[in-house]
């Protein structure tokens, strides 16, 4: 049974949390044979781990890259010898097999490993100095020098590695403190890949971190396709519509599957979430199909969730502005250039003039620790559906058909989408 990562792109939003826990209750449904698991490559900003809290969905676990790591390859140590143990009573215990290290307790502590060039070095040294070997050691009189402790998340290069210029045969594995299992050279004859599958987008660039070293074997996603490039054929969902968790609601009707309520609510949260309660100009017929749909299994409306999901936003003005910026922050390339545009959703726009300031300030922050050359922060009133640009100084800036307000923020009425209205001007601002 193999592992299978679900993994939404970096600074997820909503649509990305959830389509990756959906789209894995589904895919552990039909493919029992498999263990699907969703994941995060960020951590997520306060305010959506608040609404999460609120709407009874569990953050999926995080995952820091998909580079192979020491634990992948690491041996559990389901055997183990005490210390106190003869060496004869030893040879008994390894007739059938002989491997080349094995973990030593005292009782429950760690005291190191015991490999077949220390049993060897301590027969041959008997040999030489007396001829013949009269008595049989214990296995703590046996154990030599050890090798340097390896970390279980250490990259599986770096345990490759530790061996490279070493005379041991085994290294132990900790996890912090804790030892874990331990690795020989034989444990890095061959290179494991993760099996990850990308929701919500398909650009590397976006993705998990050490994504060019996993087996890609699906993408689900609703945004334009730069995808990787694969080794072998994948299966790929991508669909012009508003949400990708609408996407995988409908590969739920596809496999004869009625999604279990918990899983019905995480699908409904992230539709209303990429679509504004439907509001956006990115809203298809399947998107308020699928909305309508969704809350009768959660015995609601979409109006009645859609509110209780936005008036648990927190204003911009009362949250740390670096954060709220890189909470839904996506990265973009083109003509050599790197742009980053993050958006944020708030329930009214009237104390823009009394965090504006500061915002601006954060998002030159974001550009600099980003290595940007042009960042943007679009703030979306969901109410009234008006937005607010906020930009660091660019040249492109002036290309914007949007009216300035002030000194780098600019009044987009009617705009919601930063895939579908936004980021087409951007583009085109830099030609």
């Amino acid at each position: 049974m193999a592992e299978i990562y679900i993994t939404g792109h970096r600074n997820p939003d909503m649509d990305s949390i959830c389509s990756a826990i959906a789209y894995a209750d589904l895919k552990n449904l039909i493919d029992p044979a498999n263990t699907y698991i969703p994941v995060r490559c960020s951590h997520m900003g306060e305010s959506m781990q608040m609404l999460l809290e609120t709407l009874g969905i569990e953050k999926p676990v995080y995952l820091r890259n998909a580079c192979p790591k020491v634990a992948d390859v690491m041996l559990p140590y389901d055997m183990k010898i005490q210390a106190d143990l003869s060496l004869s009573e030893y040879a008994r215990l390894v007739t059938e097999s002989t491997p080349s290290a094995l973990p030593v307790f005292d009782g429950e502590e760690f005291c190191g490993l015991l490999s077949v060039d220390d049993i060897a070095v301590w027969a041959m040294k008997n040999l030489a100095d007396r001829g013949t070997i009269r008595e049989i050691p214990c296995v703590r009189e046996l154990m030599g020098e050890q090798g340097e402790r390896l970390q279980a998340d250490s990259l599986f290069e770096e345990g490759k590695n530790a061996f490279l210029n070493s005379r041991f045969r085994g290294l132990s594995v900790f996890r912090e403190d804790e030892f874990v299992g331990y690795v020989t050279r034989r444990c890095f004859l061959n290179t494991p890949a993760y099996n990850v599958i990308l929701v919500d987008h398909n650009e590397m660039g976006q993705s998990i971190k050490g994504v060019e070293t996993a087996n890609v074997l699906e993408i689900i996603d609703h945004h334009r396709l730069n995808a990787m490039k694969t080794t072998m054929p994948l299966f790929v969902d991508a669909e012009p519509l508003g949400s990708t968790c609408t996407i995988v609601y409908q590969l739920f009707l596809r496999n004869g599957i009625r999604p279990a309520r918990e899983t019905a609510r995480v699908l409904l949260t992230g539709i209303l979430s990429d679509t504004l309660i439907l509001k956006s100009p990115t809203t298809t017929q399947i998107d308020v199909e699928s909305a309508a749909a969704l809350a009768a299994m959660c015995q609601t409306s979409v109006d009645e969730y859609g509110k209780k999901m936005f008036s648990n936003i927190r204003g911009l003005k009362s949250r740390e502005p670096v954060s709220a910026i890189t909470g839904d922050f996506k990265l973009y390339s083109e003509k050599g250039l790197r742009v980053g545009i993050g958006q944020c959703e708030v329930t009214t726009l009237h104390d823009l003039n009394e965090f504006a300031g500061e915002y601006l300030n954060a998002l030159e922050t974001v550009k600099t620790r980003e290595g940007l050359d042009w960042a943007l922060l679009m703030i979306t009133d969901v109410i009234t559906e008006h937005s607010i640009l906020l930009s660091t100084d660019f040249y492109a800036e002036k290309h914007l058909p949007y009216s300035l307000k002030s000194e780098h923020v600019f009044d987009m009425p009617k705009v919601m989408s930063r895939k579908k209205q936004l980021l087409p001007e951007v583009l085109n601002a830099l030609y």
